[in-house]
């Protein structure tokens, strides 16, 4: 509770009771969350002006202690009554700008070690108990909804757009070159150019031969293939689907794609 301590230091002349002590270390709190002291009592007095530090008089009723506050931004005014009953302490506290009222018990012997008054490092104990109790029960129940602190925007991964099949891929300038497009490794790869509309992937439905992994004499169909297509048919760098087998040696007709002789049946 760090600025507790020359606090502590200042009020320590006053403080005769475990209750003075709770009381100076529930103020700081409240000096932590954006408040200042006024004063004491319900009323204002003469030539107030906001302080971290205990008005004279603030531990004068052992019974009650009424302290006034006021946030920096001079948006709240507390008011502060912290009630004796046995041995626990009631805090009521009213913001009179918004008429939210928030309470809070505390046992005096949880927080505060009653036969170490003079010393500060051992007369507080539990303190971020303490520190959370006034968090949870005073300052958030009348923080307005606008104060609460708005979570910060989650980053974004920026995705790259071949890891994305449905982002558009980024423009490619004017005068480059076109990267060449990569050749499957394996005849596996079939299909998947179909299924990326947008070309991020490699391998259309019909197999191409020159294309398909494996091994093939090398032939560039844009020169053309003697007897079949002339030079320049076929654009250079294009994909070539074969109407026929490539290479000498044509196989005759499969006897099978002719019905039988005299045997003139539609359906077969």
């Amino acid at each position: 509770m760090a600025g507790l301590e020359p606090l502590y230091a200042l009020a320590r002349a006053v403080i005769s009771r475990p209750q003075d002590a709770l009381v100076c270390g529930i103020h700081w709190e409240l000096v932590r969350h954006g408040y200042r002291c006024l004063g004491t009592g319900d009323q204002p007095g003469p030539d107030e002006r906001k302080s971290e530090l205990l008005p004279a008089g603030w531990e004068a009723n052992k019974e009650v202690y009424t302290l006034r506050y006021k946030s920096t931004d001079d948006a709240h005014e507390l008011l502060l009554k912290a009630i004796m009953v046995e041995d626990s302490m009631i805090l009521n506290v009213m913001d009179r700008s918004s008429q939210k009222v928030a309470d809070v018990t505390l046992a005096v012997a949880d927080y505060i070690n009653p036969e170490h008054l003079d010393d500060f490092h051992k007369v507080y104990k539990n303190t971020e108990e303490l520190r959370t109790r006034i968090a949870s029960g005073i300052i958030a129940p009348l923080r307005g909804p606008a104060e609460k602190a708005e979570k910060e925007p989650e980053s974004r991964r920026d995705v790259h757009w071949d890891e994305d099949p449905l982002r558009l891929p980024p423009r490619q300038p004017m005068g480059t070159r076109a990267p060449s497009r990569p050749s499957p490794l394996s005849p596996f790869a079939v299909g998947g150019e179909d299924l990326d509309p947008f070309g991020g992937r490699s391998g259309g439905m019909i197999v191409d031969p020159l294309h398909s992994g494996f091994p093939h004499p090398g032939i560039d169909p844009s020169s053309g293939i003697p007897g079949r297509l002339p030079p320049g048919a076929v654009p250079p760098g294009a994909r070539f689907d074969p109407f026929s087998p490539l290479g000498v040696g044509r196989p005759g007709p499969d006897p099978d794609h002719l019905p039988p002789p005299g045997y003139d049946d539609m359906f077969m």
